[in-house]
């Protein structure tokens, strides 16, 4: 059975002076809550509107070098593909003389594929929240915890554990109803975080095309319709809660009978070994590394491929009733 934690002990990180870097959905949560544990909470960021944005929310900013000079503990919470610039020009040449302090990863991608190298002075640990931003700082306002898997890379003090489940809990995921952090690594995180982004989810993104085309050019549905049927009425937000509360299968029973025997009759349509190959597929290039390789040359040569994709998309069908329909619902 996998390591689970409840709790940590704030002892641990209660006189050192915490940098967030980076005060975006998750720095931004991250600062909020470690503040209100009356932690010593400073925040580093580029010259933009969420430097501004900290400051108005009453925290001490500093450039990105600066910050680094002056914190024990320092939270890399900027977006991966910019992360390894960012440390080894703004962090690393700051931080070498420190005999120790704690590096803090929100997600595993640079470390587990090498684009970051754990420094030898520094306990490097990940504290990865299954929950995006504001979800973490909602259920901070109820006093929820919630779901965050811990991971050490290098252990300089022989606490590293110890430190991420404090970090864990200062940022309000354990200690409190519903919190728990499970013992994974670096490369496990990153297995599972881009295998849901490269299977279920755009696999749920096809279905819903798919759908689309077919009803609305084969069976004449209108195409409002069927917008508001897959995910504009908000029914899949609340189905994809149940699921979280009560399990996947067990929320099955908040459905009509109709509902039940139409899901369990036509799921194994599905789930084919086809569709497992492509899984299994998609696994073995993000565990090689050959994924990270493709997305690192796709941005050294300016996302010509994720622009194009993107653009595609914007000018499909289904996008463009999309954005009618949005607009007289008045939602954008």
């Amino acid at each position: 059975m996998v390591e689970m934690y409840f709790d940590g002990d704030l002892d641990l990180i209660q006189d050192k002076t915490i940098a967030v870097i980076g005060f975006g959905n998750q720095g931004r949560a991250w600062a909020t809550i470690l503040r209100d544990y009356r932690l010593q909470v400073i925040v580093g960021n580029i010259r933009d509107s969420a430097y501004e944005e900290a400051i108005r929310a009453g925290f001490e900013v500093y450039s990105i070098s600066e910050a680094a000079k002056k914190a024990d503990i320092i939270a890399l919470l900027i977006p991966d593909e910019v992360a390894p610039k960012v440390f080894y020009g703004e962090i690393e040449p700051y931080t070498r003389d420190k005999k120790h302090y704690v590096l803090v990863f929100a997600s595993g991608y640079n470390v587990a594929y090498g684009f970051i190298e754990p420094p030898q002075n520094a306990d490097t640990v990940m504290v990865a929240p299954r929950m995006i931003g504001a979800g973490i700082l909602d259920l901070h306002k109820q006093g929820r915890g919630y779901p965050v898997l811990l991971g050490v890379a290098r252990n300089v003090s022989g606490n590293a554990w110890g430190y991420a489940r404090a970090i864990a809990k200062g940022i309000g995921a354990i200690g409190r109803p519903g919190g728990v952090a499970i013992e994974s690594s670096f490369d496990e995180e990153a297995l599972v975080d881009l295998l849901t982004e490269q299977t279920w989810s755009p696999l749920l993104i096809a279905a819903f095309i798919a759908y689309f085309e077919v009803v609305t050019e084969e069976f004449g549905v209108s195409p409002e319709v069927v917008i508001l049927e897959l995910y504009a009425s908000g029914e899949l937000a609340e189905v994809a809660k149940h699921m979280a509360e009560l399990g996947l299968f067990e929320q099955l029973k908040l459905h009509s009978r109709t509902s039940q025997y139409g899901h369990l009759t036509r799921l194994k349509r599905y789930l084919t070994e086809d569709l497992k190959n492509k899984i299994r597929q998609a696994a073995k290039e993000i565990k090689s590394g050959e994924f990270a390789k493709e997305w690192a040359l796709e941005q050294l040569i300016g996302l010509p491929t994720f622009k194009r994709l993107y653009r595609e998309l914007a000018e499909s069908r289904l996008a463009v009733v999309e954005k009618e329909l949005y607009r007289v619902l008045g939602r954008r």
